[in-house]
Order: C-alpha cells, then sequence, then structure tokens
C-alpha cells in the first residue's frame, strides 16, 4: 500500500466512525425499541445538521490505482479505440500497469499543482563542469573506440543523411553512453502516469498514446517498450512521437529497434536531425574571440550576419585559422552562453538542429565540442569559463518579470537564461550605464527588483 493509498484508507475509515458516532449519539437515545434506539427531537436536528455538514466534505477518493483504472477504461481507452488501437493492443500494454508514484511533477486527483520551491539549476552553476574533462572524454573515448567498428554503418549515414558521423557518435554517448544506460522503466507505467497526473497531462496523454500505435503496428512489441523515467525510448531517447516520426530500419530486418540495433539506432539520430533541418556540408560552429566592441546582446537565431560581417566587426576564429571562404559568405550566429563570462562562438543553423535534440544551448554546445575532439583530438575550449552567479531559478524568474514589466522580450518568466534573457540583460546594462555582462547575477536581481 503507497503512502497515499494509507492516508486515504485511514481518512475514509475515521469518517466511517464518524458516522456511526453521529447514528448512535451518547446522551440522545430515549428508550430502546426492538434495538432501535428512539432519538429525541434535540437529537434528530443535531443528526440532521451534522449529516449536512457531512455532505459537505467530498467524500474519500478512491484508492489511486482504482482512479487510475477508470480512467484507463473511461477516458484514454476510447480515445485509444478511436485512433485505431485494438483492445487487444490496450490490454496487453496496461496490464498489470499502476501509477508509479515515485515520479517526478505529479499532481494527486483532485489537488493543485503546487509551486516548486527554490532550486539551483545546472544552468546557473559553473558552465565548467558541464564541460567537465571527465564527462568530455567520456563520450569522445568511448566515440573512437566504436568508429572503427562502426565505419561503414557511419558512412552509408552520412551519405543518405550528410550528417557526420561525430555528431552521431556524440549523441548517442551523451544520451545513453553508447546503449550503456538501462531503460529500467516500463514506458506504459511511465507514461500512463504522467497521462493520469502530471503537471504536462496533454503532453504525456499524446506520448502515451504514440506509445499505443507503436506497439499496434507492429513496429515493437509491448516487452520492448523500456524507457526512461521521464519516457524516452531506447538508445537515442525519443519520445514515442519522435520514434513514430524518425525511427528508421537501418539494418533491414523489418522494424526500427532503437535499444538493440546499432544500426538503427545510429540511423535514427542523423534522420531526426535532417528532419529538423541539418544542412549538409556544414559544421555547428566554431569558438571565435569577441572583441569588446562586439556587444553580447547581437547573440541569438534571430541575429544572424553573413561571417564576412561578423569578421569585418572583429570577430577572429579562437584557432587562428581563417573561416574557410565558402563560409564568409554563409549565415552566422553569435552564441555566448554565458555572457561575457566564458567563451563566444559563432554558430551555424545546424546548432540550433542540435538544440531541437535537447532545448538547451549547453547541451548543443557540448555535441559540438564533443564532435570536434572525436574528429580532431582532446583540445580545450580557448576561452574560460568563469563565474556565472548562483542563483535560484526563483531568482531568475524575477529578474526575468523585471525585465519583462520594462518592456523588455525574455522569451518567458521561466527562470531559465536563455538567449532573449541574456540579451535583454546585456541590452538593460548598456542602456543603465552598466557594462553588459548578459548574465543574471545577484545584484543584478536586486537592482531590477
Amino acid at each position: 500500500m503507497t503512502a497515499h493509498e494509507g492516508l486515504v484508507t485511514d481518512v475514509f475509515s475515521r469518517k466511517i466512525a464518524l458516522r456511526a458516532a453521529l447514528l448512535c449519539p451518547a446522551g440522545l437515545s430515549g428508550r430502546t425499541e426492538r434495538g432501535v434506539k428512539e432519538l429525541k427531537p434535540i437529537g434528530l436536528w443535531i443528526i440532521v445538521l451534522l449529516t449536512m455538514l457531512l455532505g459537505l466534505v467530498p467524500a474519500s477518493a478512491a484508492p489511486i490505482d482504482d482512479q487510475f483504472q477508470a480512467w484507463l477504461q473511461n477516458d484514454l481507452w476510447p480515445e485509444a479505440k478511436a485512433r485505431g488501437i485494438s483492445k487487444k493492443t490496450f490490454d496487453a500494454a496496461f496490464i498489470g500497469v499502476k501509477p508509479n508514484l515515485k515520479l517526478p511533477d505529479l499532481v494527486m486527483p483532485g489537488e493543485k499543482p503546487t509551486p516548486p520551491e527554490k532550486r539551483h539549476q545546472g544552468e546557473f552553476g559553473p558552465r565548467a563542469s558541464y564541460f567537465a574533462g571527465t564527462i568530455v572524454r567520456a563520450v569522445t573515448t568511448g566515440a573512437r573506440t566504436r568508429q572503427s567498428a562502426n565505419a561503414r554503418v557511419l558512412a552509408l549515414i552520412e551519405k543518405r543523411y550528410g550528417v557526420p558521423g561525430d555528431i552521431v557518435l556524440a549523441i548517442w554517448g551523451r544520451e545513453t553512453g553508447f546503449g550503456a544506460a538501462k531503460m529500467p522503466y516500463d514506458a506504459f507505467e511511465v507514461l500512463g502516469t504522467k497521462a493520469f497526473m502530471s503537471t504536462k497531462k496533454d503532453f504525456f496523454r499524446t506520448e502515451v498514446l504514440a506509445a499505443l500505435e507503436i506497439v499496434e503496428r507492429g513496429l515493437a512489441p509491448v516487452n520492448a517498450m523500456k524507457s526512461s523515467w521521464a519516457g524516452a525510448l531506447g538508445q537515442p531517447q525519443f519520445m514515442p512521437t519522435s520514434f513514430l516520426k524518425h525511427a528508421v530500419d537501418f539494418d533491414g530486418d523489418g522494424r526500427p529497434d532503437i535499444w538493440n540495433s546499432t544500426p538503427d539506432v545510429l540511423a535514427s539520430i542523423a534522420n531526426y536531425l535532417v528532419h529538423y533541418g541539418w544542412v549538409r556540408g556544414r559544421g555547428w560552429g566554431t569558438e571565435v574571440i569577441a572583441p569588446a566592441n562586439v556587444s553580447c546582446s547581437l547573440e541569438g537565431p534571430d541575429q544572424g550576419k553573413k561571417i564576412s560581417d561578423w569578421v569585418a566587426m572583429g570577430i577572429r576564429r579562437a584557432d587562428g585559422k581563417a573561416f574557410q571562404a565558402g563560409e564568409l559568405k554563409a549565415e552566422g550566429f553569435l552564441l555566448m552562453p554565458a555572457g561575457r563570462s566564458g567563451p563566444a562562438f559563432i554558430v551555424t543553423p545546424n546548432f540550433y538542429v542540435l538544440k531541437e535534440y535537447n532545448t538547451s544551448d549547453l547541451y548543443a554546445l557540448f555535441i559540438g565540442h564533443a564532435a570536434d575532439r572525436i574528429a580532431k583530438g582532446d583540445a580545450t575550449f580557448a576561452g574560460t569559463w568563469g563565474p556565472v552567479g548562483d542563483l535560484h531559478r526563483s531568482d531568475v524568474a524575477a529578474l526575468q518579470q523585471a525585465l519583462e514589466a520594462k518592456g523588455y522580450d525574455v522569451g518567458s518568466a521561466d527562470g531559465l537564461p536563455g538567449f532573449k534573457t541574456r540579451r535583454s540583460i546585456g541590452v538593460w546594462q548598456a542602456k543603465n550605464g552598466k557594462p553588459a555582462t548578459c548574465f543574471p547575477d545577484a545584484s543584478l536581481v536586486a537592482q531590477l527588483k
């Protein structure tokens, strides 16, 4: 019995006891006839009043397991059926499945979500820790040991999709350690629980229906549907909707197996990137030196310039090499994920394709950086990651709200310092006669509150 079930049972028992006490209240009974107490009028009125008050208290909820099963049959099943899912598939997917109350971001039925407490985020800590040598080397070393074994497959993938093998290997290594990370969860348990009682019910409802479609179409059996705690499937960590769109049968066995087939895993990653616009023949970007006259507020995918224009402003490659002639005519974007407290980069549209895999500048940069090291050797960044403050997510959200009140576009006041927040900080700093750092810190939070 879960803690929640125990609480429900205890509350239910106390209500029964209270009702019993009300039906036979001490001191209110008259004479007894045939085992039934005759109540005095005042007793009847008190019982009526208390019974009415009890009626105002909602009846105890059924145990979560029962509510979940009722939701499956009365709510999810009709929609699944309308989408062509058979009862056989539906029942097989959910046989023995109960809600997993240990998953994060759940809201008990009948309750309202509570705002998260103040908490630290990886985005606010030292950037250097995200790119720690041990973490990056685990990906680059593991990739190199797999390059020769998968050389033919990687060559075929690059020929078909135009995505370099180094990029594919970096994502594979980052997502699941080249398949070493176990997928310990039943996808239907995770997705079903979250569709029933998470803070993003609609999102997970779509995903659990997609998972049912995977099984219905014979793309994977129920017992193969293993996932992470978030419901992401297999070695590429695809959500079920992404599986349906991007999973590839590259080994020719008749179905895409992203849990066990290395060719399918690698080709599926490449296919995903192509779907989001990977440009054949271009890299992801390069580290640069951005002089002080180049404002950090020029960052972002909506402020692109020809790379020749960036060069004209004084930007140079950090490795001292010249940009290739073909690149000079192409569009590039300034990226400064730690503002002036870290390295700067000129990135291509392919960087933002990598970001489609995980909507984080740091993640996309990690993949690009790791891919370079796989191909060229373990060279670290030329620039250093300086201190970027030690803020809570709620602090950054308050800063964003203050900037929004002043008319700045921060994207969303979600507590995450994305490029719109970073450059808005830089613009505000410049307008107020302060050095533009383009990153939140404690003093800035205090000034803007």
